[in-house]
């Protein structure tokens, strides 16, 4: 089986650090594609599109030459790009979806973006001392203590892909334009959040669930990029869901 990851915000396939040799190890026989969003990662001279759908058409078309069917595990934004792809794919080219902290227009905009987080995150986005800035980002979406490593590795991404506050700015346009068509995209998914996200609310998932009647778990502490404050905790969700 093929998967497709697909990070958030400002974020690419670097930011993933060693979750998909994680996910490797675990699950032996299926092959793991990090793929960058438009202006970001190897993308980052081109420029993001300002709504999900057009992120998604534009990673649709990056991804043509995984075979079919694959499955898409996203995170924050990467969740609403997956979750817009799934309602538009042809019938049969996702097998599974995995949803991590994502949000979307079924849910009120103080739960989609904490109160006081937008211009906390626009300052961020904006500042122009790198070090400092990634430093901060972390601390904003991990409730970890992030190792000196972790901030040095993230600075260097930024040092050697930079995304444009032109395409930050359109990629918060795009998340905060959000919302979903009534219908659902697939009989199962799996949606994964933290209780102890500061930038989106669990509800948000939550709604998801609700609506769709899909599987929702939640971590009891993990900030919103869970992927670095416990991975594997997610491979362990995965592990029970695929086995169903």
């Amino acid at each position: 089986m093929d998967w497709i990851l697909l990070r958030g915000l400002t974020r690419e396939q670097a930011h993933w650090g060693d979750f998909p040799q994680r996910l490797q190890l675990v699950f032996p026989e299926h092959r793991f594609h990090p793929v960058d969003l438009p202006g970001t990662g190897v993308h980052c001279r081109d420029d993001s599109p300002d709504t999900i759908v057009g992120i998604r058409e534009t990673v649709r078309r990056q991804v043509a030459h995984i075979p079919k069917p694959f499955s898409i595990l996203a995170l924050s934004m990467g969740g609403m790009v997956a979750l817009d792809w799934a309602q538009h794919a042809p019938e049969g080219e996702i097998q599974n979806l995995v949803l991590i902290n994502t949000s979307s227009g079924f849910s009120p905009f103080w739960q989609r973006m904490r109160p006081g987080v937008w211009p906390k995150l626009i300052r961020l986005l904006a500042r122009r001392e790198l070090f400092d800035r990634e430093r901060d980002l972390l601390r904003l979406t991990s409730n970890r203590v992030p190792p000196l490593e972790l901030i040095k590795q993230w600075y260097r991404i930024q040092r050697q892909r930079p995304v444009s506050i032109r395409n930050a700015g359109r990629q918060i346009t795009a998340a905060a334009r959000f919302k979903p068509t009534p219908k659902r995209p697939m009989p199962e998914a799996l949606l994964l959040a933290s209780r102890g996200d500061r930038l989106v609310h669990w509800k948000c998932s939550a709604a998801l669930e609700q609506r769709w009647q899909w599987t929702l778990k939640l971590h009891p502490d993990a900030g919103h990029d869970l992927v670095i404050d416990d991975p594997d905790w997610i491979i362990r969700q995965l592990l029970v869901w695929l086995s169903r």
